[in-house]
């Protein structure tokens, strides 16, 4: 990958909002705004892979100041255009890694961001930099999908999960690695564009033992930011760490 966007450039960010519209609806929206706004309290908020804004914006329309992190420039250019968008502070860079100055209350990654981080150590990397930022008592709180591993039957490795006239889509997986990809045909203009995100899945408790690695422990975790129970058919979570206090 050439493109110091990574692989959210200027063609996959000028559609982002379009192509994920459902995820700004209200009925999905609200909620985790409610969530993070709740934990923030009268703190500051830093969001890792902030992109367009969907929820720093709503966010900070709530009166919490939000900082964000995130590779891509030509994301955060369709987060400046919006309105309020100069509100929310950003420093371009992995978020695996990148310094910010000052603590605070809340970190969160969302939509399924931290498998954006490839390798285990990466995704280890961001617990201790979230560590690094956050106040006593401060919440990381991440959104993620369960891996969807019961849907591959023996021999197979794909997973589609959208198919429409004008598009299709398909998750690829290697269990050994635990590498995936998100792959995408769509037809625009009468013709085929294809492009291939690359991901590592991780496991809830996996997850678990990477906040233990950075000092943290688990507070709660629900099925999605309405509160609901995770159980063993949940096919996401929301999961809440917690910096100690002392």
């Amino acid at each position: 990958m050439d493109d110091p966007d990574g692989y959210f450039g200027e063609r996959v960010a000028a559609r982002y909002d379009e192509t994920s519209a459902v995820m700004f609806e209200p009925r999905m929206l609200d909620p985790a705004v409610d969530f993070l706004a709740g934990l923030a309290g009268d703190g500051r908020a830093l969001e890792l892979g902030v992109g367009t804004g969907r929820v720093a914006l709503p966010l900070s329309r709530r009166g919490v100041p939000v900082h964000g992190v995130d590779l891509s420039r030509a994301m955060v250019r369709r987060l400046r255009a919006k309105p309020g968008g100069d509100a929310v502070g950003v420093t371009i860079g992995d978020f695996a890694t990148t310094r910010v100055d000052g603590t605070f209350s809340l970190a969160y990654l969302v939509f399924n961001t931290i498998n954006n981080l490839t390798t285990q150590a990466a995704q280890v990397a961001c617990f201790r930099n979230v560590a690094a930022h956050l106040e006593p008592g401060g919440c990381f709180v991440i959104e993620v999908g369960v891996p969807e591993l019961r849907k591959l039957p023996p021999g197979q490795n794909v997973v589609p999960f959208q198919v429409s006239p004008t598009g299709w889509a398909y998750d690829v997986y290697d269990v050994a690695t635990q590498s995936m990809s998100s792959n995408y045909v769509e037809v625009v203009d009468g013709r085929c564009e294809f492009t291939s995100i690359p991901f590592r899945y991780v496991w809830p408790a996996e997850l678990d033992l990477m906040a233990e690695l950075a000092g943290m422990r688990l507070r709660e975790r629900w099925e999605d930011w309405t509160r609901a129970p995770f159980t063993s058919e949940s096919g996401r979570h929301v999961s809440v760490w917690e910096k100690p206090a002392a």
